[in-house]
């Protein structure tokens, strides 16, 4: 049922906006089952002045056929040559944790596969991202620290209909190349560190921002900043100070219709408690900061 809710009674993770024609499509990891059991599908909200939205709409509803039936995960939605395109993570027992892309001819779909997962099979891969340079399409995306220990950001361009990848992997950099990433403990044994959330924008300098998620020394998931001094293809540079640091991340940048630049992410990073958060961002000095 669908019905009007404010911004803090929305539960979701890795929260992403699509500005489009007067409203604000709010996409993330919003199935009961996000972590255990099997997943239904994703669900969006719309709202005009990210404050009050409607919803939920489903957006995708699990094939009966589907390759996969847990771990729906971080979904964005992208407009890109004349159809909206949905970058999701997947898991299944049998193939790992994947990520694939999902079409659609409108922001409130249905959103269905049109092509297999891109990731390396026998890699686990979460959080992938679209960004264009030039007119070619390229996936930015994490190789999981679970299985890896030390997370990575990887980039892989895709065919220019988006059905495929066109070449292998690319490793941009590793978690523990930034400066504040520590880190964490899962199953009260293995430590790693994470990446996550990487999202790319290109600022008027012409340098290349890409913000993503890991944990801090206080424990805490922060968001950070790294910088290609103009190619997606790097090299990156690694930002010291945080762009946000207070317990929360999985961020995305997105332009108001107001023209402000603002970042979404959810906090607090506890199950159960994430919201979505929007805070105004600013051009400063080659750099992004909170306002």
């Amino acid at each position: 049922e669908k019905k009007m809710m404010k911004r803090d009674q929305i539960h979701i993770r890795d929260p992403f906006i699509l500005a489009e024609k007067g409203k604000y499509y709010l996409y993330g990891s919003t199935d009961p089952n996000i972590w255990a059991g099997k997943c239904k599908g994703f669900s969006a909200y719309v709202s005009e002045d990210l404050e009050n939205f409607s919803g939920p709409y489903e957006v995708f509803k699990r094939p009966a056929d589907f390759w996969s039936e847990e771990h729906f995960w971080a979904p964005e939605v992208h407009y890109y040559r004349g159809k909206y395109y949905l970058f999701a993570s997947f898991r299944s027992q049998g193939e790992g944790r994947r990520c694939q892309i999902l079409r659609a001819e409108n922001p409130l779909g249905p959103f269905s596969p049109f092509a297999p997962p891109f990731t390396p099979a026998e890699w686990d891969c979460l959080d992938a991202t679209l960004y264009v340079e030039d007119g070619v399409p390229y996936a930015i995306f994490c190789h999981e620290w679970t299985q890896i220990r030390d997370g990575t950001i990887e980039l892989v361009r895709l065919k220019e209909n988006l059905s495929g990848v066109d070449g292998q992997p690319v490793t941009l950099f590793r978690a523990s190349d930034a400066p504040w990433t520590r880190p964490t403990k899962y199953n009260d044994e293995i430590f790693g560190y994470i990446t996550d959330g990487p999202f790319m924008y290109r600022l008027k300098n012409g340098k290349l921002v890409m913000i993503w998620s890991s944990c801090t020394d206080s424990g805490k998931y922060a968001v950070g900043m790294s910088i290609s001094e103009g190619s997606v293809k790097g090299p990156y540079r690694h930002v010291n100070e945080l762009l946000f640091s207070e317990n929360g991340g999985h961020a995305c940048l997105f332009r108001c219709f107001n023209g402000e630049l603002m970042i979404s992410l959810h906090m607090p990073n506890i199950v159960g408690k994430e919201r979505p958060h929007f805070f105004k961002v600013a051009e400063m000095a080659g750099s992004l900061k909170l306002k």
